[in-house]
């Protein structure tokens, strides 16, 4: 028994998706099994990769180019500017992926990826790495737009909505084993880390061989231009989301200066008490698939509010312990929420609008996460340093929470 893509586009026959397996190919009905499910999580992982894998290492980053002149806000910016990049380009990515294709411009991004993420084991220039940073950034926003993008259309429905939770249960427990390589690799070296970009170089090869894009409804010559996006249905969730990115990476960014601040400066510890957040992720991820069925009207009161006072208690913890256990309860609500605002906006969108869709929430997301170590860094100047300022993010999602209840989304 099929369903079909939600809302497709007017006049054109509907796209039969086998619920049981994903989707069909809409031309030679080849199945999307498996293989291909499991080459998106892997490759979703990518910008997980760039996000997570250089924060055991930041504090010792910074001190390895003390000597450059505002080195307190670029050394943070290596870790985010891929957000920025992604949160300006992924609505780009977003209309090539409609246009062109998804499969082309995926793998062209992760081939590129692998070369400008390693790119830094070569440079002596925090500037010259920040630069490359850069270039991480523009492939991570076709990466994820591509990924997310054709899991939406291997799938429908409820094996949609379970897909996007295994999405994020795959990428935090990526960031889980991530966050220990990192602080692992960077204990001698800080360099060391940045090996592991290679890794697009072989998922660029499978997905040439694996993937394909699947073909749009046939439109007429009248009908051949994309549909509009229409906007304002879509500006709650985006808006939303653009604060969510926010306290999503709080914990990931700024826990390892918290625990700087207790006393905990071996890369290695650090490495892996982030892990031990990032299982949390992974927890609130998989327990999305149970309670989809509530609707984001109740789920994302509840992200938001355990992300809230989890921060809140890693932000005002007096000893490691307690801020490890904040960090914990807050990544589990944030394991929860991206799952949650990804089927909140994905849902509404029709098949020739999904990547632009897509991206403008790749986007949103990834301009939260940017914001984020500013935002924090403003905060601790006005206030008594990094903790007071994760406390701060923390209130902002606790009332959050209770305004997404109130207008009672949908």
């Amino acid at each position: 028994m099929s369903e079909t893509i939600d809302a497709p586009v007017p006049g054109a026959a509907a796209i039969a998706v086998p619920a049981a397996t994903g989707a069909l190919h809409p031309a030679t009905g080849r199945p999307a099994g498996r293989t291909e499910i499991a080459l998106l999580m892997a490759a979703s992982c990518m910008p997980i990769l760039g996000a997570v894998l250089l924060s055991p290492v930041l504090p010792t980053l910074q001190r390895a180019f003390a000597d450059t002149p505002g080195v307190d806000a670029l050394a943070p910016l290596v870790l985010t500017a891929p957000a920025l990049l992604i949160a300006l380009l992924a609505p780009i990515a977003g209309r090539l992926v409609d246009a062109v294709g998804r499969k082309r411009l995926l793998v062209g991004a992760l081939a590129v990826y692998a070369v400008v993420g390693t790119a830094p084991v070569l440079l002596d220039s925090l500037p010259a790495i920040l630069a490359t940073r850069v270039g991480v950034g523009i492939t991570e926003a076709a990466i994820m737009t591509c990924c997310t993008t054709l899991i939406a259309d291997y799938s429908a429905g409820a094996r949609r909505a379970k897909l996007f939770g295994l999405q994020t249960i795959v990428t935090t427990l990526a960031a889980t084993v991530f966050f220990g390589l990192g602080g692992a690799l960077g204990s001698n070296d800080w360099r060391t880390p940045f090996w592991l970009y290679l890794v697009g170089l072989p998922l660029a090869a499978l997905a040439a061989w694996r993937l394909w894009t699947p073909t749009a409804p046939v439109r007429t010559t009248a009908d051949a231009a994309l549909p509009p996006l229409p906007w304002r249905p879509m500006l709650l969730p985006l808006g939303v989301t653009l604060v969510g990115g926010v306290v999503f990476y709080t914990p990931i960014v700024e826990l390892s200066f918290v625990l700087d601040a207790l006393g905990v400066t071996a890369t290695a510890t650090i490495g892996g008490l982030a892990a031990l957040a990032s299982l949390a992720t992974a927890a609130g991820a998989a327990s999305f698939s149970r309670v989809v069925h509530r609707g984001p009207g109740f789920l994302l009161p509840v992200a938001f509010g355990l992300a809230g006072l989890g921060l809140l208690v890693m932000g005002l913890a007096p000893v490691v312990p307690v801020a490890v256990l904040g960090a914990v309860v807050a990544s589990a609500g944030t394991g929860l929420m991206l799952p949650s605002l990804l089927t909140w906006v994905v849902s509404r969108l029709s098949f020739a609008e999904r990547g632009r869709g897509t991206g403008r929430f790749t986007a949103a997301l990834f301009l939260g996460e940017f914001v984020c170590p500013l935002l924090v860094i403003a905060l601790s100047g006005a206030l008594s340093g990094i903790p007071a300022a994760v406390a701060v993010v923390g209130g902002i999602a606790v009332v959050l929470a209770v305004g997404v209840r109130r207008l009672r989304v949908s």
